[in-house]
């Protein structure tokens, strides 16, 4: 054991400068774990705020999953589960059953309506009874007695009275504004839903609230015989668990369940919440943007952990190799196998130690950085907490020790064919195996394989395929990495030669005669070019074409939209203003999509559009292929080509459909179209889509085409008279559907790309270096027998130049095979890299190169004579 110690402590303080490479790469190593990790744990822990039901024990809820069971091949029946990001209602009747449980001191029926305020405000409109469960009370005035009187929580002042705008689904409500004290409503058809409210009180509680009395909630929600939610208050001396129980068996012996028909195997009983479950009700879109967060966490955390192992084993192996020579002498002199792993265990354990724990230590402010990232673009929904308690604080230490073992692991694989051969047989040199010849082959037949597959499937599958292929090559060319640097110095020698002079000879010769060497350099700089590559292109494809589709589709010239939703009614009256030619009403939704993937469930949700079909290809043409939007009308749906071609459907076809509220219906498809990527895989009926949203979404306006050889200004004024309340867009934004969890996707994709890149410019940097210091010998011989400094430093920079033009070109091309598979299936294009984007990396690894076989050389070159100094 003291000979191992002797040995380790020597070696470490020897080869200090070898092992400086090492330490940077377990670094970012241990930062990268330990961020995802807590990332990944406070994900987990995540769950909507709650607010509005703060004061309540329990709320019953609608169902906001939905289920679908497959059975696989040669397995048992297995179930997926996705959330919905529209309100799933509960049936009237449930208030009354849950009124009747002993220990119930008070249920409340709450509904949540949006409301506008004017001037682009928008608040959500409630029961004042259901202030109650948000522990609000009136601070100044009264409560609301009459239809048109409201209590408000910010943007207005008691004695105001305000004018509003609020409409159901599919349903339009006015107030006759002339008398605040009169409960008579009227339902005005012919112009919009504009109301004068009295604020006879300002309350505590949520900001941007408006309370109404029950009744007027009631109808200004627009869903008559069902309830958002029933706010639970127990009484005293009654346990939460207790009262769970009794409201629970309540529900189930009424036999009460979810408002919609759902799908066969889809049961959608009544919720009862309790604890943070009770935000759930509240932020529709927090608990299924929590487990896409997770998912997207988990697939981009194992990709970056794949490629860490592979930059610290390279690394470690690296700096191991270098050293080849010194382990073999040792070997030959006497020491046993067990004395030799010790020694490089414990040599690479002490710096594995040091560089973990400045990795963990970096790993908190890392994680804050990341939140802030996240909160900064938006790309989390509103409501959803990601806590992080103290008890998880010391999560990276736990990271840090898979790093260290990672490095031993690594170190000892590097050691393994020193240690075992006999002590007379160490000092020889072994070439690259055909083992590792075929397995590299073998893993690039399979990469372009999943390629080719890729362009078979359609969405996630097609984008899972490229990307195991784009991985899996990379891992071909690792192996690949002497003969591919072999068989590059034959295409770039004879250049090399030709324009170099002596020192490209020299170049040519060096690189050719050392393939390993200038193969594990090659192999950070494939992997650096391959993965980003393929991250910024596919994405920048999918961008650029869906964009690209937008403006051709987009043929209005004019949007009107307005707070608090349109009215009913409103094509028809804009329609009828002089100068307009078409107009379209477009409401942006969601529907979820159940399939089998190699016979396992899958439930896909999917952003989706509804219009008025009318005169629709005068303001948004969807590039019909076959069928027309003539037929599109409630019971019917058009089908994005690429879709229909993967569900096998064409115009006659049926396709089963569940919509953003978890109700299944089947519908007969009447088009198919090509613009899909803007406009959505599916496009419904306006009035089919409303009837299963919450409300009528934040997106959604009538396109307007005016005449050609009318006055613009005044349309855009008759149009804002027409639909009292209303904004008039000049020149509106192509319509273009977007995933829930989009920005989520940029940003955490952003952050995978950013630490990627620099984890493999370190990389790039740490085996140049190590390369370079392995070569000081041979820069010492060379100047001995003649070469002088600028010959050498010429030298060095065109074996640079070889070995970033070989990275970048073998780089390209594995990532251009899965790029072209995906693009060809996700997008029928070639692939797209914005021109900064590909010069950047392209700057980047020539720099990088430059810098890693240059800098480590500065004192070799330096002066007359060759330095003496050790490495």
């Amino acid at each position: 054991m003291s000979v191992t110690r002797l040995l380790a402590s020597r070696a470490a303080r020897t080869h200090r400068r070898a092992w400086a490479a090492v330490f940077a790469a377990l670094v970012l190593t241990s930062l990268l774990l330990g961020t995802f990790g807590l990332t990944l744990a406070s994900a987990a822990l995540g769950h909507p705020r709650v607010e509005r039901y703060a004061a309540a024990d329990l709320v019953v809820a609608g169902d906001q999953n939905t289920r679908f069971t497959a059975k696989p091949w040669g397995s048992e029946p297995q179930t997926a589960e996705a959330g919905l990001t529209e309100r799933v209602r509960v049936p009237e009747a449930a208030l009354a059953v849950v009124r009747k449980v002993p220990g119930v001191r008070a249920a409340i029926a709450d509904e949540v309506f949006p409301v506008g305020l004017g001037g682009g405000k928008a608040a959500t409109g409630r029961p004042w009874d259901a202030a109650r469960l948000a522990h609000g009370a009136v601070r100044d005035g009264r409560a609301p007695q009459r239809a048109g009187e409201v209590v408000v929580s910010g943007g207005a002042r008691l004695g105001e009275r305000i004018a509003l705008r609020a409409g159901g689904a599919g349903a339009t409500y006015s107030r006759d504004s002339g008398n605040s004290g009169n409960s008579g409503n009227s339902a005005n058809s012919g112009n919009s839903a504009n109301s004068a409210y009295s604020v006879v009180g300002v309350a505590d509680g949520p900001r941007d609230t408006v309370y109404f009395t029950g009744s007027e909630a009631r109808r200004l929600a627009g869903h008559p015989g069902s309830l958002d939610a029933i706010g639970i208050v127990a009484e005293r001396g009654i346990g939460t668990d207790e009262l769970h129980t009794r409201v629970r068996h309540a529900l189930d012996a009424a036999g009460l369940e979810s408002v919609g028909r759902r799908a066969d195997g889809d049961r959608a009983a009544l919720r009862v919440l309790a604890g943070d479950g009770r935000g759930g009700p509240e932020f529709l879109a927090a608990g299924p943007a929590r487990t896409g967060l997770l998912m997207l966490l988990g697939s981009v955390a194992s990709t970056v952990v794949l490629i860490a192992l592979l930059v610290v084993s390279s690394t470690v192996v690296q700096a191991l190799q270098q050293r080849a020579h010194e382990l073999a002498l040792l070997r030959a002199v006497g020491a046993t196998p067990g004395q030799l792993r010790g020694a490089v265990g414990r040599e690479v354990g002490r710096v594995a130690a040091l560089a973990a724990l400045v990795g963990a230590a970096g790993a908190f402010p890392a994680y804050v950085a990341l939140r802030g990232l996240l909160d900064a673009r938006g790309a989390l929904p509103a409501g959803l907490e990601l806590p992080l308690p103290p008890w998880l604080w010391p999560a990276p230490l736990v990271t840090a020790g898979v790093t260290v073992l990672v490095a031993r692991l690594a170190a000892l694989i590097a050691v393994a064919r020193t240690a075992k051969l006999r002590p007379a047989e160490a000092l020889r040199e072994a070439a690259p195996g055909k083992g590792r010849q075929v397995t590299g082959l073998v893993l690039l037949v399979m990469g372009v394989s999943s390629a080719g597959t890729a362009t078979l499937l359609h969405g996630e599958a097609a984008a899972a395929a490229a990307g195991a292929a784009a991985v899996t090559m990379v891992i071909a060319c690792a192996l690949l990495g002497p003969w591919i640097a072999e068989g590059a110095m034959r295409l770039l020698g004879a250049p090399l030669r030709r324009f170099g002079g002596p020192c490209g000879w020299l170049a040519a010769a060096n690189c050719t005669a050392a393939a390993r060497r200038s193969g594990a350099a090659i192999t950070p700089i494939v992997l650096v070019t391959a993965f980003i590559g393929v991250q910024l292109s596919a994405g920048a494809t999918l961008t650029h074409e869906g964009a690209a589709q937008a403006g051709r589709a987009l043929r209005a010239d004019l949007a009107v939209r307005a707070d608090g939703g349109l009215p009913a009614g409103a094509v028809e009256r804009i329609r009828r203003v002089s100068g307009v030619r078409a107009a379209t009403d477009v409401v942006p939704g969601t529907v979820v999509l159940a399939r089998r993937a190699a016979g396992s469930p899958e439930l896909d949700r999917l952003p989706v559009l509804g219009v008025t079909p009318e005169r629709l290809t005068q303001t948004l043409d969807p590039g019909v292929r076959e069928g027309t939007m003539r037929g599109l009308r409630p019971g019917t749906v058009a089908v994005g080509e690429d879709r229909a071609r993967s569900l096998d459907v064409r115009p006659g076809s049926t396709v089963t459909l569940r919509f953003g509220d978890g109700v299944q219906t089947r519908l007969r498809v009447v088009a198919t179209y090509e613009r899909s990527l803007a406009l959505g895989d599916f496009l419904f009926a306006r009035d089919e889509l409303l009837r299963h949203m919450s409300g009528p979404g934040e997106g959604r306006r009538v396109l307007v085409r005016t005449a050609s050889d009318g006055d613009r200004g005044v349309v855009e004024q008759a149009l804002a008279a027409a639909v009292a309340g209303a904004r008039v867009e000049r020149g509106p934004a192509p319509v273009r559907v977007a995933a829930a969890d989009q920005a989520l996707g940029e940003v955490v994709s952003a952050a995978a790309v950013s630490a990627v890149g620099a984890f493999t410019v370190i990389a790039v940097l740490s085996t140049l270096s190590l390369i370079a210091i392995g070569r000081r010998p041979e820069l010492r011989l060379l100047r001995l027998a003649g070469a002088g400094r600028r010959q050498l430093r010429r030298m060095l920079r065109l074996e640079a130049a070889a070995t970033a033009v070989t990275g970048l070109a073998v780089g390209a091309g594995v990532a251009s095979v899965p790029l072209l598979a995906f693009s060809l299936a996700m997008a029928r294009t070639v692939p797209y890299l914005p021109a900064v984007q590909g010069a950047l990396m392209v700057v980047v690894v020539a720099v990088t190169t430059g810098a890693g076989a240059l800098l480590p050389l500065r004192e070799t070159l330096r002066g007359r004579y060759p330095a003496r100094k050790r490495g």
